[in-house]
């Protein structure tokens, strides 16, 4: 029985630094891809952005996607644009009241006083959970900043991947050229058929982005007549969108047998003088 145990510890011990082996050069594979991702010349869709040794199993896969692809928080809340994130958040089945209180307790974290809003939560409503010094009073540095606001915990219960809409880094407006669909017909009030049509044109026949047959709007205005928005309603849709952004968001995920690593690295001004605005580092199941 006693050799039997050792044994097992043994091939437990082995195993675990197996792992951890398989791990740090899974790492290693996404460096490499996120060098070759930060390379101004690379652009999405070139084939050094894919790599696989099938004699050592490893390699890396690489996105290159504008970080302007999602609504950046911090300018929609210093616009008081209350109603695209209220129609956001019952888009994903929040009740009205829940979606107003929330939207007004993340204007309260923001604003740069202690005046609490209609429905929002300001120093006194923190304290009284035993959180002090909160709100900021200054926008969001992060998006796990946002998980401290009251009411985002019910946020996150309907939708867990809320994150993949939202920023900080981005120059302010939705890039329509690289936005799904979804965040598209919320930004411009549009059915999200009226969305996807606009997403199937930039696409091409292809339907793939960032290929040869793509089509790339060069202003909001085209965009705007495009979707078929009346021109009473440009001046609320037109400050939400935009054609370009400078801010590119760069995921890298490498590989060693089954051991994945994943880094994520945004970028502002990757095909001038870079400047690197984030970098995360995560474990894929």
């Amino acid at each position: 029985m006693a050799i039997f145990a050792t044994v097992q510890v043994v091939y437990l011990a082995s195993d675990v630094a197996s792992s951890e082996i398989n791990g740090f050069e899974a790492r290693q594979m996404a460096e490499k891809g996120i060098a070759i991702g930060a390379n101004p010349s690379v652009e999405q869709g070139d084939p050094i952005l894919n790599f696989f040794d099938p004699e050592n199993e490893t390699g890396y896969d690489v996105q290159l996607r504008s970080e302007a692809a999602r609504f950046n928080i911090n300018v929609i809340l210093a616009r008081l644009d209350k109603s695209l994130l209220v129609s956001i958040f019952t888009g994903w089945e929040m009740e009205l009241d829940e979606a107003e209180a929330l939207v007004d307790a993340l204007c309260d974290w923001v604003d740069g006083d202690d005046n609490v809003s209609l429905n929002g939560a300001e120093y006194e409503y923190y304290e009284s959970l035993g959180l002090m010094n909160q709100p900021f009073n200054r926008p969001f540095y992060s998006l796990d900043e946002m998980e401290m606001v009251r009411g985002m915990g019910r946020l996150d219960e309907l939708n867990p991947q809320w994150r993949d809409w939202f920023t900080v880094w981005s120059n302010g407006k939705l890039n329509v050229n690289e936005a799904e669909p979804e965040l598209i017909a919320e930004a411009a009030e549009v059915s999200i058929d009226d969305a996807q049509n606009l997403v199937d044109l930039i696409l091409g026949p292809d339907g793939e982005r960032h290929t040869e047959d793509d089509y790339e709007f060069q202003t909001v205005e085209e965009v705007l007549t495009q979707l078929g928005v009346t021109e009473a309603l440009w001046p609320i849709i037109q400050p939400r969108l935009t054609v370009q952004d400078e801010t590119t968001r760069i995921e890298s995920v490498g590989r060693t047998g089954v051991v994945k690593r994943k880094i994520v690295v945004i970028v502002r001004n990757r095909t001038g003088k870079p400047a690197i605005l984030e970098r995360k580092e995560e474990i894929i199941p």
